[in-house]
């Protein structure tokens, strides 16, 4: 895998300060950082999608009680045996 070539002397300077408090390596410090930051971002978004399904669902229900008893959508009339327009 390639590289990454840190060019931030303040970043340099936290991940070694965060080394130190996590008894690791720089590279440690980082990879665990990284590696928990991912881990909310993704699970942020997980959330936000799982809150927009609900929400869809609930707008879903509350327009499917509008809907008059006995509609469908059943239009096999409308088409012939091969579905084509009658």
């Amino acid at each position: 895998m390639g590289q990454l070539n840190i060019k931030d002397d303040a970043l340099i300077a936290e991940a070694k300060e965060l080394a130190a408090l996590l008894g690791t390596t720089a590279t440690g410090a980082v990879r665990e950082a990284v590696h928990e930051r991912l881990a909310r971002e993704k699970a942020a978004r997980d959330e936000c999608k799982r809150r927009m399904y609900d929400e869809i669902m609930a707008i879903a229900e509350r327009a499917s009680k509008l809907v008059p008893p006995g509609v469908t959508s059943d239009h096999r009339d409308l088409y012939d045996e091969n579905g084509l327009p009658k």
